[in-house]
This record gives structure tokens, C-alpha cells and sequence, in this order.
């Protein structure tokens, strides 16, 4: 895995899984020394120190990407809930009167699997955290988890706190 800083602050990070780029404000320097990446920030003002938080986070996310890679889960939790995909094309129905279809960008593979007795999975892998962050949100959106029944799409092991309905006030 390799590392290298342009003189414009973009931190160019290659590995065996890809490559990443990231530009970085040029308030904080960055540089390289001893097989590590040196984030520092001209004052202890709270704007350097967020963006020096920042871009280190961002950094180390592309470091782990490029070497491990990421991956979420989502399950499909309802009556009649599927997922299928041809491709990078997501056919999801999620209980509207139409069947929605999602368009996922390249660089991230996705797998869909509907396994016997169990909620249809969406499997989305990549090396951008924040890309694959994006599209995960973006697929929950479609029908958030609602809090009664707890059917809507979720993460694989999230919890949903659950409320009683109205029938629980009767007695």
C-alpha cells in the first residue's frame, strides 16, 4: 500500500483493492514519514482542530478501504418484500403499488438474497466508506423502519425500539 501527497494537499491512496483520492484543506499539511500519514494544523483554533479530526478520519477510512474494504447489510423487513438485482440495478418492492428500481454507482458491488424463512438481504461491498454510507442510506430512505410493527428496511443487527399501540391504553 502506498500514500503519496500531491504539493496541491491531495492524498492519493493506492492499495490491493484500489485507489482513492481526497482533497484536503490547505490549512493542515500533510506529509508522510515512517510508514505513517502526519495530519498538523497551524493553530489550536477549534476550526483547525475539526478539520485535523476530519481529514485524519477521512484518511484512515481510505487506508482501511484500499486493504479491507466495506461492507453493509440490509434487510427487508415486511409482508411481500423483495429485492432482486441485474447488474447495478436494485429492483426493490417494498409494499407500494409500484416496484422501485435503484441505479447503484460502479465502484460498489452489490448481491441480493432472499434466503428460506428469512428477510430478503441486500449485501452492498466496496473500498468508499463514505460512498457505500450514502447508498445504504439512500436505499433505507426508500421505507424507514416504522416503530409499531418494525417493517421497513433496516441494518442487518440494528435495533428498533418499539412502541405499544393505541389497543395498549384500553385496559
Amino acid at each position: 500500500m502506498t500514500v503519496d501527497v500531491s504539493e496541491h494537499n491531495q492524498v492519493t491512496v493506492k492499495g490491493p483493492k484500489g485507489t482513492l483520492v481526497q482533497e484536503v484543506n490547505p490549512d493542515i499539511s500533510v506529509k508522510v514519514e515512517d510508514n505513517q500519514v502526519v495530519f498538523e494544523r497551524p493553530t489550536d483554533s477549534k476550526r483547525h482542530k475539526s478539520l485535523h479530526g476530519l481529514y485524519r478520519s477521512l484518511v484512515n477510512n481510505m487506508v482501511t478501504g484500499v486493504n479491507e474494504g466495506y461492507k453493509k447489510e440490509l434487510e427487508l423487513v415486511g409482508v411481500g418484500y423483495k429485492a432482486t438485482n441485474q447488474g447495478q440495478v436494485i429492483e426493490l418492492s417494498l409494499g407500494y403499488s409500484h416496484n422501485i428500481f435503484l441505479m447503484v454507482p460502479q465502484e460498489i458491488a452489490v448481491k441480493t438474497e432472499t434466503p428460506k424463512g428469512k428477510n430478503p438481504l441486500i449485501t452492498l461491498e466496496g473500498i468508499d466508506k463514505e460512498l457505500i454510507g450514502q447508498v445504504a442510506a439512500k436505499i433505507k430512505s426508500l421505507r424507514k423502519v416504522e416503530p409499531f410493527k418494525g417493517k421497513g428496511v433496516r441494518f442487518v443487527g440494528e435495533y428498533i425500539r418499539r412502541k405499544a399501540g393505541k389497543t395498549a391504553a384500553k385496559k
